[in-house]
């Protein structure tokens, strides 16, 4: 196993890295500086645009563009123009809150959570937006969500709030995008940052967690047990995801500077997007937003 800096762009709050298997590309965002980056599997053929709020998270359209969670709000991005389309706010009266993390399932549908800016009280939510564009409630009293993603299967999701020192189940209605049977998964609980951040599901059906603060990689089983942990060059890690022609890079995400100021800062790689090459695992290919 090998960890390399691909890119190092110093990133105020590197998130959501998203690997799109049709351009062969990477993506990924800056939350705070409200910027989104793209670069070759080796970091080559940077490319970056700006949007006028925080972002939390983005995911690419099956018909061109992207959708992205911005501050406020839900919105179209269309690359060559740089112009934003809004779709819907779900949270027009909480100006304390922001949308944060968010995927794509199977059937197409984005589902995004969204978090308390100030992370100390569960006023964020868990939503879906389906490709008619219709906007759903999944779950709420969250305080900053984090981590959606599914078994390999489609069969579950997974979730979490940053500060619940829990990573949840559910069970995932595919036909209809619905979610029950909340459940723990595993628990971080004892941990000096019980910080459960970005997340993917690897081929095998293993959970791969970032624990930001902590500044570890912790791959678990199905059954939420630990398989491998990885101690990041960064205590600031965010997210994770796997990528490359053979899908068998794990590219993580890492922040230069904490979002307040009660949190570790970080040595001069903070802000940097690894590689991690070697592992023998691979990923799944995400899918693309149908609306």
């Amino acid at each position: 196993m090998k960890i390399d800096i691909l890119v190092d762009v110093k990133t105020t709050l590197g998130e959501g890295p998203l690997w799109d298997v049709d351009e062969q590309r990477l993506y990924w965002v800056d939350s705070a500086d409200g910027r989104i980056f793209r670069s070759t599997a080796d970091g080559r053929e940077l490319r970056a645009w700006q949007v006028p709020e925080k972002i939390g998270s983005m995911a690419l359209r099956k018909n061109g563009g992207a959708v992205v969670s911005l501050a406020r709000g839900l919105h179209f991005l269309d690359f060559r123009s740089g112009l934003l389309d809004l779709i819907i706010d779900p949270e027009p009266n909480s100006l304390n809150n922001r949308l944060n993390d968010g995927k794509v399932d199977k059937q197409g549908r984005f589902v995004v959570g969204s978090m308390d800016t100030k992370e100390e009280g569960p006023n964020g939510a868990l939503y879906r937006l389906d490709p008619d564009l219709s906007l759903h409630t999944l779950d709420t009293n969250i305080m900053v969500s984090n981590g959606p993603c599914w078994s390999p299967d489609g069969n579950t999701f997974y979730f979490s709030d940053t500060w619940s020192g829990d990573i949840w189940a559910y069970d995932y209605d595919q036909k209809t995008g619905g979610i029950s049977n909340k459940r723990t998964f595993t628990s971080l609980q004892g941990k000096a940052f019980k910080s459960s951040d970005g997340a993917t599901v690897d081929a095998e059906g293993y959970l791969w967690n970032a624990q930001v603060y902590e500044g570890n990689l912790v791959r678990y089983a199905p059954d939420g047990s630990i398989d491998k942990v990885i101690p990041m060059p960064v205590k600031n890690v965010t997210s994770v995801m796997f990528g490359g022609p053979n899908l068998d890079i794990l590219y993580v995400t890492s922040m230069s500077r904490p979002p307040l100021p009660r949190f570790p800062k970080d040595s001069v790689l903070g802000g940097s997007v690894f590689a991690i090459t070697g592992l023998g695992i691979k990923g799944l290919p995400e899918f693309r937003f149908a609306g």
